[in-house]
């Protein structure tokens, strides 16, 4: 699946709230995730831009599914399914 063009920071955090991430700062337009798990504790930095760049978020999805164990087309389907 390719990735969509119209995604906000502040969309995509949403969406990461339902896999586990909390908000757990905001400084300026930038948010901070965090989630936490047995082994140890994952942050996020997503800027809170009204479109991401592709670049930007492609490289915040392969550190997402990194975090959960699976790959970033799996992500991608549990994320815009």
């Amino acid at each position: 699946m390719k990735l969509p063009r119209d995604v906000s920071g502040e969309k995509l955090g949403k969406k990461l709230k339902n896999l586990g991430f909390l908000i757990t700062r905001q400084t300026g337009s930038h948010m901070r995730l965090t989630k936490v798990t047995e082994k140890r504790e994952y942050h996020l930095t997503i800027p809170k831009h009204r479109f991401l760049k592709l670049g930007t978020l492609n490289n915040i999805l392969k550190d997402v599914a990194k975090c959960l164990g699976i790959t970033k087309d799996e992500l991608i389907n549990k994320l815009w399914e």
